[in-house]
């Protein structure tokens, strides 16, 4: 049966209202960045994840690195870095640090991923493959909430997530003064309209 985890995670991926969760240690395949997310270099990181997220699902599905599974590529996920809030209005997007990922299976290994990257380069071209690195984080205690509408409309729902955070007495964590929040794409913007699309966001709470 295929792993779905719009249905098997939907406590970690789809929030219906401002919550508090905690996120165990995840594997993820990942690239870094400065800069406008509407570059054209950022979407050619975008792509470099999907190729090689596809490349390992395939691998699993074929049964060439263990027991056959089939499964639904993860969302994409990006952990921005801003001299300012997201909830205070919008950002310097010219000034944004980023990090993207995509979730990777449990089951798969650092040496898994390794193994697709040159032959996934070869076939595809995209430079930014092999910048790619496999890691493991834990998030941890945050907050989260799905923001429905344009990204440019973000911070209305951070402001409300402000404020349950001010009413339950939590606190966002921050880094050298540099504030951070994660995002995690579940429509794709180059098939549903802007109004429709759905975006979790989340804080890491101290």
């Amino acid at each position: 049966m295929k792993y779905e985890w719009r249905k098997a995670e939907k406590q970690i991926y789809l929030p219906k209202k401002i919550e508090i969760q905690t996120i165990p240690n995840y594997k993820f395949i990942s690239l870094s960045g400065h800069g406008n997310p509407n570059s054209a270099h950022f979407s050619e990181q975008i792509s470099a994840l999907y190729i090689l997220s596809y490349a390992l699902r395939m691998k699993l599905k074929k049964g060439e690195l263990g027991e056959p599974f089939e499964y639904t590529v993860y969302p994409l996920e990006g952990v921005w870095t801003s001299e300012k809030d997201p909830g205070d209005g919008p950002l310097n997007k010219d000034e944004l640090i980023y990090q993207i990922m995509i979730r990777q299976p449990d089951r798969l290994t650092e040496e898994d991923f390794l193994a697709v990257v040159e032959p996934t380069f070869k076939k595809k071209q995209n430079p930014y493959i092999k910048d790619a690195k496999f890691i493991e984080y834990e998030e941890g205690r945050i907050i989260q909430t799905t923001h429905l509408g344009p990204y440019d409309d973000e911070a209305a729902t951070f402001a409300k997530m402000h404020e349950f955070m001010e009413k339950e007495q939590l606190h966002s964590t921050t880094t050298m003064g540099q504030y951070i929040h994660r995002e995690i794409y579940l429509s794709d913007p180059r098939k549903i309209e802007p109004a429709k699309q759905k975006t979790v966001l989340r804080y890491k709470l101290k």
